[in-house]
């Protein structure tokens, strides 16, 4: 065997923390989520200040970010699965934050489009390898639990860009929000690439599948499209929601910048962490004694997020939009851990981090480049009639596609069922 070749792909998790790993690849992802999230926050400020429409800042939210953050997903995931995920890792976040801390220079909307291209960019290094390294470093019997740890950087980093960009806002402006999340993911990255390390893979990193190999196993295995697709459909209302609720709260419950930061920031860290969480370890539970589990848990969390939606959107005031806003905020991102564990499991190890990619790629050119954009036209098209309730009727509108979404994933069921790819015993041991 030559140097590139390891002989026991379960070795490094003993000498190395998995939990240290874990925490760390947790906090790059809540910069990812902060560094979107302290968009939507910063809406009113940032549009008072560049003269943006909702359309124009629902393209700079989702379409501008989406395009090449989907595309360069499979390239980034291709050289990360052949020479270091956490190298590539760390390189894609000193890129997106040192493009978040260019956001807070922009002059105009064309500036802050091409910026935002470049966070994309970076971010678009940063979630595929993640996935396959947390695979690599967890049992399948944990990998879910393991994968939704990873996924509360969502919530966390969605209460965490509400919060900061909000009272940095209040206190200096929009612009020094930025630069400073910014500035700290670029000082981070340094220090992640020094600790995470990949484990050792079976075969050496130059024969790793390449992209012409993945994609049509993922092809043939109708699973992977009904779950794309269906997480697709979701993300395009979730996506939206996250760019666009902070700015539903402030017309339709005039709420100013702080209050709406405070409040959407209680909803993420208790509902959202919560969510995250149940979804990875119902999963585990549930989908060892029958992997259908892993399509049927995000089918009825979307099916009940609609009504809770549209029941605190809808409600009269902003304690009664409490509780059914929480609920929809935890079963809105409980599909993370179930779904992308199946994905991980429908190709062998050595091509998870591209599966991945390929997975994301469907999920978020539909999801992030629609989502944001459709809601902002919507919003715009429905203004002349519906005035400042325009954006909440947009976004009660878009909760139809969670409905798309459930219908999606239960029909995958047969066939995640006989795609599915287990680890060989040798490698879990």
């Amino acid at each position: 065997m030559n140097g590139t070749t390891a002989t026991d792909v379960r070795a490094a998790p003993r000498q190395r923390s998995t939990g240290l790993v874990l925490a760390l690849l947790f906090v790059a992802y809540t910069f990812n989520y902060l560094d979107r999230q302290i968009l939507g926050i910063l809406a009113a400020p940032i549009k008072a200040d560049l003269h943006l429409t909702d359309t124009q800042f629902g393209a700079v939210g989702g379409l501008a970010f989406a395009l090449l953050y989907s595309v360069l997903a499979i390239p980034f995931a291709l050289i990360a699965d052949k020479t270091s995920r956490s190298a590539v890792i760390a390189v894609a976040l000193a890129v997106w934050s040192g493009f978040t801390a260019l956001c807070g220079f922009a002059q105009g909307y064309g500036q802050l489009f091409l910026y935002r291209l470049g966070v994309g960019i970076g971010e678009a290094g940063g979630v595929a390898p993640s996935y396959a390294l947390i695979a690599d470093y967890y049992p399948p019997e944990r990998r879910a639990r393991a994968l939704s740890i990873f996924f509360l950087g969502i919530p966390v980093g969605l209460a965490g860009g509400m919060m900061i960009g909000a009272y940095l806002a209040h206190a200096i402006n929009w612009r020094a929000a930025f630069i400073v999340m910014g500035a700290a993911g670029v000082i981070l990255a340094p220090i992640l690439r020094f600790v995470v390390r990949d484990v050792p893979r079976r075969t050496s990193v130059a024969a790793t599948a390449p992209l012409a190999s993945v994609f049509p196993i993922l092809a043939r295995k109708p699973a992977f499209w009904l779950l794309a697709f269906g997480a697709s459909a979701s993300s395009l209302c979730g996506y939206g929601l996250a760019l666009w609720t902070p700015s539903v709260l402030m017309r339709s419950f005039r709420l100013d910048l702080l209050s709406t930061a405070n409040f959407l920031a209680s909803q993420m860290l208790i509902g959202g962490c919560a969510g995250v969480f149940a979804g990875g370890w119902l999963a585990d539970r549930l989908g060892g004694m029958d992997r259908a589990w892993y399509a049927r848990l995000p089918a009825i969390a979307w099916l009940v997020t609609v009504p809770m939606f549209a029941g605190g959107f809808l409600a009269p005031n902003l304690w009664i939009a409490w509780l059914p806003l929480l609920i929809a905020a935890g079963l809105n991102i409980l599909w993370l851990g179930p779904i992308s564990t199946a994905v991980q499991h429908l190709v062998p190890r050595a091509m998870r981090a591209t599966a991945s990619a390929s997975f994301l790629l469907i999920n978020n050119l539909i999801g992030l480049g629609i989502g944001p954009l459709l809601m902002g036209r919507l919003s715009d098209a429905l203004k002349a009639s519906y005035g400042v309730d325009a954006l909440r009727d947009a976004a009660i509108a878009c909760l139809l596609f969670y409905v798309l979404a459930a219908v999606l994933v239960l029909l995958a069921i047969p066939s995640l069922k006989a795609a599915w790819v287990d680890d060989p015993a040798d490698e879990t041991a």
